[in-house]
């Protein structure tokens, strides 16, 4: 399914990002993410937020090439011919990032990858959910006697929503409930083959979001993005909760209770542990791992998740942290930053498409803004000094969790910088000679 973690680093072939250089034996899917570039019918995606951002860095380049270029040809700056032409061709990329977002994104971005190689470009739409369930239901059959893990990232439920012709209209929510009809038709199909090839009873299947509702994807007036109900905020919101508490679904017969309704906090970091240890194995002891082994709290065994703290990020930006009190049972969630809303009452930010992380887009808070999650799941009553006692205390502990969790971080580089938004062609894939990169293995084009 979608990877969206990136391909190449240094060249077109190195791979770097892949998921067969990241523990992966087979893959199939988009090595990028969904847009609405791919499909062609809703106003562009990539386009609308990136866009004015090529613009304004392409302009400024260029107004810097020039400044030197006239300084070294009057000889009033001393620069080197080697740093205007680094800008110069700075300056031209960013404008072929700017030009190649009005048409070609759908050739760079929407293609469809098996292991190293290119099946699609770009990737044709009307049969991407066959393909998908296909090779999802050829590899448990390839697999069946032997222990293996399949993650299938659908994508279902994304904007632009793929729905085949079967699925449409079948909903009374519009196209967005047409295509998640057709995703749970799809895992039940996933399901049935389980059940088939008897692997039922010894087969750990985890459902859940990375997100919650995107309440920005409109059409008119329609509601593409889905509904987070009484909670705040959506998808792109690091700190709301809207944005990021979603429900799990669990079920391994014979292993797990059936029925059961667990009302833990987790993390899709715990998939991790939970796997290594279904496995019979153990975490890495040289680092620090976020998440926990699910298992004891599925099976019964402890009634707590082992998460005291969880840190909410947008992006690189701590935004908010929960606390656990595990003594009262008490769940209290800190805000460092929120995003502003647009229209301010909106509870989204429609002007923009999807909420920024930092800049003029989000409000810092201090003190922060804290809430009692036991009592105000809705985030609507921030609490103080003045109307909370525990205030003070509860800030004082939150505030020694966040510095022993920065103790625990190790720089990387920023891979949202500008200079890593750029489109950079030595690192497109291409399945042809670049840049007459299209293909299509079932017609071997």
């Amino acid at each position: 399914g979608k990877w969206h973690m990136g391909v190449n680093c240094r060249s077109r072939h190195d791979h770097c990002h892949h998921p067969l250089n990241h523990g992966f034996d087979y893959f199939y899917g988009m090595p990028f993410t969904l847009l609405n570039e791919c499909q062609g019918t809703d106003d562009p995606e990539l386009a609308k937020s990136l866009q004015d951002t090529y613009w304004l860095y392409m302009h400024v380049i260029i107004l810097a090439v020039l400044t030197l270029l006239i300084g070294k040809l009057t000889n009033l700056l001393s620069v080197k011919w080697k740093i205007i032409m680094c800008l110069a061709v700075c300056g031209l990329l960013y404008f072929i990032s700017w030009f190649s977002s009005y048409g070609f994104t759908k050739y760079w971005n929407c293609i469809l990858m098996r292991n190293y190689d290119i099946t699609e470009q770009p990737m044709n739409l009307e049969k991407t959910t066959s393909n998908m369930l296909k090779e999802a239901v050829s590899f448990i059959e390839r697999n069946k006697h032997r222990p293996f893990l399949l993650f299938v990232s659908l994508l279902h439920v994304h904007t632009p929503l793929i729905t085949t012709e079967k699925f449409q209209g079948r909903s009374r929510h519009g196209l967005y409930g047409d295509n998640v009809e057709e995703m749970d038709w799809m895992v039940g199909m996933l399901l049935d083959v389980i059940e088939k090839e008897g692997l039922k009873n010894n087969t750990f299947i985890y459902f859940a979001s990375d997100h919650g509702g995107f309440l920005e994807a409109l059409r008119g007036n329609a509601q593409l993005g889905g509904w987070n109900g009484i909670y705040k905020g959506g998808k792109g919101m690091g700190g709301w909760e809207g944005g990021i508490r979603v429900p799990g679904i669990i079920r391994m017969p014979g292993v797990l209770p059936a029925g059961a309704v667990i009302n833990e906090l987790t993390s899709l970091m715990d998939i991790f542990p939970t796997v290594v240890d279904l496995a019979g194995a153990a975490v890495p002891k040289d680092r620090v791992i976020d998440g926990h082994t699910l298992l004891p709290l599925l099976q019964g065994k402890v009634q707590d998740s082992g998460h005291e703290f969880m840190f909410h990020y947008c992006g690189v930006f701590l935004h908010a942290v929960r606390w656990h009190q595990k003594n009262s049972g008490i769940i209290w969630k800190a805000h460092y930053a929120t995003p502003v809303f647009q229209p301010e009452a909106s509870g989204a930010c429609f002007e923009r498409g999807i909420c920024p992380c930092f800049g003029d887009g989000v409000t810092h808070h201090d003190p922060p803004l804290l809430f009692d999650l036991s009592q105000d799941p809705s985030e609507e009553n921030p609490l103080s000094a003045d109307t909370e006692p525990l205030f003070n205390t509860v800030m004082r502990r939150i505030r020694k969790a966040v510095e022993e969790h920065r103790k625990t971080l190790t720089p990387v580089p920023e891979q949202l910088s500008p200079y890593n938004n750029i489109w950079k062609p030595w690192l497109q894939p291409c399945c042809g000679t670049f840049p007459f990169c299209w293909c299509d293995e079932d017609n071997k084009a």
